[in-house]
């Protein structure tokens, strides 16, 4: 008889075809209503967005605060740091390189602040500046200095023979070349159907899995969870599992070389994605002088069960 578990923290509660709580690639899929905003998750903010989300901004930034003071330059007179040109738009562009040379403390000497007003606002900026590439700096260190998990999942699962039964079976890899420390694995099954009361409700499994935790991996594991007796999908045929409003959630853990610590790494999988009746194709082979080689465009690779 296949046991439930308690809530992940997911909820019970559904309705037909909902959304997974978490996505192929470990972010979370909920959408937060009414949050205050806090200034101290603007670090864990901008530490977490995409490499090219953050230089954009940071342009954005810089060209803003350059803009800004420019317009102050040519609004306070232009003629307090270099000679006007005669025209509004070339006082400006004036102003606009002044700025950038001072926010940068890069200081050329061709343009040099005269009055004192001028010489205030400068001052000011250049403090700016200072602060504003310290703070950029200092992401930039937590960004490559945060511990991430580099693991790539296979994009399928499969659902095969196996010994007395049938399984579920996924791969995984590191996709770095150093090797994986004492990997341990978390599946969690959650499956959406209508209780008696015509109501959707999602039921959580905790999958026994053949091996949960290994000593080290260098290749490829391919993690199995026989449906046996007492699997939650041992009641279900092959078609019948593949018509299942179900997903797999997974939490992998281990300790990674190149940050000597720990690290995390989350994904899922929907049964739109499972594959019947296939066997994974082997990633790994050995080439001439022994040594074994890894294909990582393989991962995901099936073929027929002769």
């Amino acid at each position: 008889m296949a046991r439930k578990t308690k809530d992940p923290g997911f909820g019970f509660n559904s309705h037909e075809n909902v959304r997974g709580i978490i996505n192929k690639d470990g972010s979370s899929n909920v959408i937060h209503v009414n949050k205050k905003f806090n200034v101290d998750d603007l670090y864990t903010y901008f530490v977490e967005m995409s490499w090219s989300r953050f230089f954009l901004y940071v342009f954005i930034g810089y060209t803003f605060l350059n803009i800004l003071f420019g317009f102050v330059y040519t609004l306070i007179g232009i003629e307090q740091i270099t000679p006007s040109t005669g025209n509004f738009f070339g006082d400006f562009l004036n102003g606009f390189f002044f700025s950038a040379q001072t926010l940068t403390t890069v200081g050329y000497g061709g343009i040099a602040p005269k009055g004192i007003t001028a010489n205030l606002i400068a001052a000011f900026q250049a403090m700016l500046g200072l602060l504003s590439f310290s703070f950029i700096t200092g992401l930039l260190y937590g960004r490559f200095a945060k511990p991430k998990a580099a693991i790539r999942f296979s994009d399928n699962l499969i659902l095969r023979d196996f010994k007395e039964h049938r399984a579920l079976m996924f791969r995984l890899m590191n996709n770095r070349k150093t090797i994986m420390i004492e990997p341990e694995i978390k599946v969690t099954l959650s499956i959406n159907e209508k209780n008696k009361e015509g109501r959707y409700q999602r039921a959580f499994h905790e999958l026994k899995l053949e091996r949960d935790k290994i000593m080290y991996l260098p290749t490829v594991w391919t993690v199995v969870h026989e449906v046996g007796e007492e699997s939650p999908l041992h009641k279900y045929s092959n078609e019948e599992i593949e018509k299942l409003d179900a997903k797999v959630y997974i939490l992998l853990k281990y300790h990674e070389e190149s940050f000597g610590q720990s690290v995390y790494q989350a994904t899922s999988y929907d049964f739109s994605k499972l594959e019947i009746n296939m066997k994974y194709s082997p990633s790994s082979h050995f080439n001439e002088d022994g040594f074994t080689v890894l294909d990582h465009g393989k991962l995901s690779e099936v073929e027929l069960i002769n």
